[in-house]
C-alpha cells in the first residue's frame, strides 16, 4: 500500500526509448507520471533514445561491450539487480518483448521484487508469453497486473492461459505534443496519402498498400503515396512500385522523428498491416485531423475506428476492398468530410490525461 505523502517511485523498463509503439507509450507515460510528482526511472537495455521523456535514465546499453559475453551480461544483470534493490520501487512496469520464457521466469522470481505490471503490446501474445500455459501462469500469475492494450488481446490471454489478473488500458497519445509539432514545414508540395511503419519485417505489408494504391484512381488524379519508415524491405517495395509503374508517385522518406507534420498534411492515412496491437499511428493520424483507412486486422483498428464516422474499416487482407476504400474517399466528398471532421474528437478518450488517469487509478495514486 502506498504511504500517504510518500513520493511514489516507479521503474519503467523497456528495450529502448525510440522507434517502436511500446517505447513511445513508455516515453509518454514517463512525462505524465513526472508531472504528477512521481519519481520516474526509465531503464532501457539498448542504447537508443530518440523520444522525449521525463525522469531519470538508466541506460544499460552503455554497459554492453562488443563481445556481449556471459561476463558482460552478468555485469549488467547485477547492476540492474542492485539498482532495483537500492531504490525499492513501489512499482515496476515492464514494456519489453518477453520471448525467452525461462529467462522471464527467473526475472519475475529473482529480479523483480516490487509490485510488477507487465504490458502486452500485440495480439501476437507469444512475443510476451510462453505457449506452455503452465510456465506462463508460473511467471505471471502473482504479478500485480497484466495490461493488455486491446480488449481482444485481454480475452485471448484469459482464454489461452487462464490468467485473470488482466486489464485493458489503451495506449495513450500526447495530443498536446502532436499539435505542437504538426505545423512544422515539410518539403512536400503535392497532394498525397500516407503510410507509416517499420520496413524490417513484412508485418506492415507496404507491398499490399502499394498494390492497392496502384490499382486505385489516385495515381491518375495525381494524388501521391508517401511512406515513412526504414528497413531491409524498402528496396523490395521500391521495385514493386517500379513494376506497377507508379515509382514516380511513391515516395520513400525514411524514418522521421516528427511524423506528425506529414500526417497533418496527408489526405488520409492507410494501415495495411497483417496484425497489430493497438497501432498508435492510427491515433496519431486522427489527432492530426486526418481520417484513416485500415484493414480490420487483429487487433486494434476496430477499437479505434468507427466505420464511416472517423475512418473506413476494410475486410481484413482484402486488397481489392482497400483499393475501393481509397477510391471512395476521393469520390464521396461528403463521406470524406464527415470522417475528417470527426477525426480529432474521436481520439480524445485516448489522450495521455485520460489514459494516464487510468494508470493512476491502477496504482492507487492520488494527487
Amino acid at each position: 500500500m502506498i504511504i500517504p505523502n510518500k513520493k511514489t517511485k516507479i521503474a519503467l523498463i523497456g528495450y529502448r526509448l525510440g522507434i517502436g509503439g511500446a517505447e513511445r507509450v513508455m516515453a509518454n507515460l514517463s512525462i505524465f507520471f513526472d508531472k504528477q510528482g512521481i519519481d520516474v526511472h526509465n531503464i532501457i537495455v539498448v542504447d537508443e533514445v530518440s523520444y522525449d521523456f521525463s525522469g531519470k535514465l538508466i541506460n544499460l546499453g552503455k554497459l554492453k561491450n562488443k563481445s556481449n559475453g556471459i561476463f558482460n551480461k552478468l555485469n549488467r544483470y547485477l547492476f540492474l539487480k542492485n539498482y532495483l534493490h537500492e531504490n525499492n520501487f513501489d512499482f515496476i512496469i515492464d514494456f519489453r518483448f518477453r520471448n525467452k520464457p525461462i529467462q522471464e521466469l527467473l526475472i519475475s522470481k529473482f529480479l523483480y521484487k516490487s509490485k510488477t505490471i507487465y504490458t502486452v503490446h500485440s495480439y501476437l501474445i507469444d512475443h510476451y508469453m510462453s505457449n506452455w500455459s503452465f510456465l506462463t501462469r508460473l511467471t505471471y500469475d502473482d504479478s500485480f497486473k497484466i495490461i493488455a492494450i486491446t480488449n481482444k488481446t485481454k480475452e485471448l490471454i484469459e482464454n489461452k492461459h487462464q490468467l485473470f489478473n488482466v486489464q485493458t488500458i489503451y495506449n495513450p497519445i500526447n495530443i498536446e505534443e502532436i499539435h505542437s509539432k504538426f505545423n512544422e514545414s515539410t518539403e512536400i508540395n503535392f497532394e498525397y496519402i500516407i503510410g507509416v511503419g517499420q520496413m524490417e519485417t513484412e508485418v506492415k505489408q507496404f507491398d499490399k498498400l502499394i498494390t492497392a494504391y496502384s490499382n486505385s484512381k489516385l495515381p491518375e488524379l495525381n494524388i501521391h503515396l508517401v511512406l515513412l519508415g526504414d528497413g531491409i524491405k524498402k528496396t523490395d517495395y521500391m521495385q514493386l512500385a517500379h513494376k506497377y509503374k507508379v515509382r514516380d508517385k511513391v515516395h520513400f522518406l525514411g524514418f522521421q522523428k516528427n511524423p506528425y507534420s506529414y500526417l497533418k498534411r496527408a489526405k488520409f492515412f492507410v494501415l495495411s498491416s497483417l496484425n497489430e496491437g493497438l497501432p498508435n499511428v492510427i491515433l496519431e493520424a486522427l489527432a492530426c485531423g486526418t481520417p484513416v483507412i485500415s484493414f480490420d486486422c487483429l487487433s486494434g483498428p476496430s477499437e479505434m475506428i468507427i466505420n464511416e464516422f472517423n475512418g473506413l474499416l476494410v475486410e481484413n487482407q482484402n486488397v481489392d476492398k482497400l483499393t475501393e476504400a481509397m477510391n471512395l474517399y476521393v469520390e464521396n466528398t461528403d463521406l470524406y468530410t464527415i470522417c475528417k471532421e470527426n477525426a480529432l474528437p474521436s481520439c480524445q478518450h485516448f489522450s495521455i490525461d485520460s489514459i494516464g488517469q487510468q494508470w493512476l487509478d491502477l496504482i492507487k495514486f492520488n494527487n
